[in-house]
């Protein structure tokens, strides 16, 4: 009976790795979820379905933030926000040594201003795989630099999908995630950064400085053709690069960081984002059209489209296969077994991070990863233990860091992961000198090493309390509940 009730979880999970969407994946599993409901636990298809809509109807500020979201990537990618954060770079001057290490915090940066490592990806992969080209730097090691780099912000962004839903499954504000692990990423991409760069001059690379301009002129036809089709945005990016925008487009990026630092609202943040990205790039001429913001194709449409299109529905049906689960309480045999294993809250959560793992190897997606395993290990800790209010909250922003860093950071260290088939075909299109293999973007990623062994390491040990606002409670300040409360019977 318990495998049955789990059955829904396993169908997903196999559907998604034979190769369906989740937006397929996910209403096919919620219609079995309710017919399982039925056979095992005798709830009628009108509470599976109130139970479904009671799930959906806690998400709808996270959809806002979304659509939010996606607007201001497209007015960052557009208006010259993240033309001015690479010149910035570039213009610092470049060599074999410090290629990697400059591709490392570019990317970061960039994926935290637009939201999305893989657009990151695909508009960092041109400019730095031919700088490294051209200063004779070591390929690979610059190829991972810019994949791990492209998922910082995916990990941390104030607008990433990723960051948003795997908050919202847990119920935190993304501002008090951001708030929680934020001192620990930027330790992650220092350490990472330094890695990056001692490797570097341990190879003995040369110290030919690179001109970011004669990089993207090296740009072969078919490399523009495909990135027009696969990411147009990325094309405006590498034009602006180019041409030049003034440095005061980075200027949105430290107001909408400012101001989550500040504890302004998310949709305000994102809000001001977005109007001094247009204001700012009316100046400097790359918004000419009031059309090209609020018209049928423009940005702020391009950015509510791609949001409504996808990922929001797609966590509307995640949203109620949560609930029609949690309804005949499917998840009690799993909680059940870390319950057993686990003798005290702090290994109960590093067991909540093995599940992220493993269900991000088995699944070979983040996002199917954050849906799928999320509501499990929020269900696990809900259950399992018991503490103030407060305390209780900082499990929840642990367990919304788990899903996202080990989904994004671990997918870089999974072979057969969709995240790395997806560089590995940018980085194969942008640069075809070079034949890529799925170990090139593994090898040298020391950002994701790091992040994904010290959120496991930090959480186990306790030396987490080091570093600032990341810290668990402890006990007994927080505890498991005694034996036969497991399920929350």
């Amino acid at each position: 009976m318990a495998l049955l009730k789990l059955s829904p979880v396993f169908l997903m999970a196999g559907l998604m790795i034979g190769g369906f969407d989740a937006l397929i994946a996910a209403p096919i599993a919620t219609i079995y979820a309710a017919i399982i409901a039925r056979a095992t636990a005798k709830i009628s298809f009108q509470d599976s379905l109130n139970s479904a809509i009671e799930s959906v109807k806690e998400e709808q500020l996270v959809f806002f933030i979304l659509m939010m979201a996606y607007a201001m990537a497209e007015c960052f990618m557009s208006t010259g926000v993240g033309a001015a954060i690479i010149n910035m770079a570039l213009n610092l001057g470049l060599t074999a040594k410090t290629v990697a290490v400059t591709g490392l915090v570019v990317t970061a940066i960039l994926s935290v201003a637009t939201g999305t490592s893989w657009g990151t990806f695909a508009a960092c992969a041109p400019i730095f795989l031919w700088l490294n080209h051209i200063v004779d730097g070591n390929l690979l090691l610059t190829t991972a630099a810019i994949a791990g780099g492209a998922c910082f912000g995916d990990n941390i962004g104030l607008i990433s999908d990723t960051t948003v839903v795997s908050s919202g499954i847990q119920g935190v504000e993304v501002i008090d995630r951001i708030r929680h692990q934020g001192v620990w990423s930027i330790l992650c991409l220092i350490l990472a950064g330094i890695i990056f760069f001692g490797v570097s001059v341990g190879m003995g690379l040369p110290n030919v400085k690179a001109d970011g301009g004669e990089a993207i002129d090296q740009i072969p036809e078919e490399v523009w053709q495909n990135l027009e089709a696969e990411r147009p945005s990325a094309v405006t990016l590498l034009n602006q690069v180019k041409e030049g925008v003034p440095y005061y487009m980075i200027i949105p990026l430290i107001l909408v960081i400012g101001s989550a630092i500040k504890g302004v609202p998310t949709l305000a943040c994102l809000g001001i984002g977005i109007v001094t990205s247009l204001i700012l790039g009316a100046f400097a001429g790359t918004v000419t059209n009031i059309s090209d913001v609020v018209g049928d194709e423009g940005l702020i449409f391009t950015g509510f489209a791609d949001a409504g299109s996808w990922v929001i529905v797609m966590m509307m049906w995640v949203g109620a296969f949560g609930g029609i689960m949690g309804r005949m309480d499917a998840f009690a045999p799993i909680s059940n077994f870390i319950v057993r294993k686990a003798k005290s809250v702090r290994q109960l959560m590093t067991w909540n991070a093995l599940l992220c793992l493993l269900g991000n190897a088995t699944l070979s997606d983040e996002m199917a990863q954050i849906v799928t395993i999320g509501p499990i290990i929020k269900t696990i800790t809900d259950n399992n233990v018991e503490g103030s209010e407060e305390d209780m909250y900082k499990l929840k922003l642990r367990n919304a860091t788990f899903g996202d860093a080990l989904g994004v950071f671990g997918s870089q260290l999974i072979p057969w992961h969709v995240y790395v088939n997806f560089y590995i075909g940018i980085a194969s299109a942008v640069y075809p000198l070079h034949k890529f293999q799925n170990w090139d973007i593994i090898k040298y990623n020391f950002m994701a090493m790091v992040a994904v062994l010290s959120l496991l390491i930090l959480t186990r040990t306790g030396w987490d309390r080091f570093i600032p606002r990341f810290g668990l409670p402890s006990e007994p300040d927080v505890k498991l509940k005694k034996e036969g409360l497991a399920t929350g019977k």
